[in-house]
């Protein structure tokens, strides 16, 4: 799994890498086929400017195969925004593999009930 950490309008710190890949052994055990994941630490600004607070934002792309999911957490701390935006991508990466599953076990063709329908109708012979 190929994990790339990008800072905007920030200084990514040894911690904070440490951090996000902590989080993301999580996602991957959870699900082996991911390619890629592309997490973007960043300072808004927007809020400050009213007197608000800053706003930290933990954002996350994670690839797979025919798909991208798409995560961001936005709190007062990096750390918090960072384990939301893990929390989040978990949540994500679960409910993928789960239909995943479902797909695969449901198959394209006919079910069993289809099968149950065909002999019952045919009566045995005497």
């Amino acid at each position: 799994m190929n994990v790339s950490i990008s800072g905007h309008h920030i200084s990514v710190t040894e911690a904070m890498d440490t951090a996000v890949r902590e989080k993301l052994v999580k996602v991957e055990r959870h699900f082996d086929q991911i390619q890629s994941i592309k997490v973007i630490l960043s300072l808004d600004n927007s809020g400050a400017s009213d007197g608000g607070q800053k706003c930290h934002k933990a954002e996350a792309i994670l690839r797979v195969s025919g798909q991208e999911m798409f995560v961001q957490s936005c709190e007062d701390d990096m750390y918090k925004a960072i384990n939301d935006m893990a929390d989040k991508l978990d949540r994500q990466v679960r409910k993928y593999k789960t239909r995943q599953e479902r797909k695969k076990t449901q198959g394209a063709g006919r079910d069993g009930r289809y099968e149950d329908l065909t002999t019952a109708d045919v009566a045995p012979a005497v």
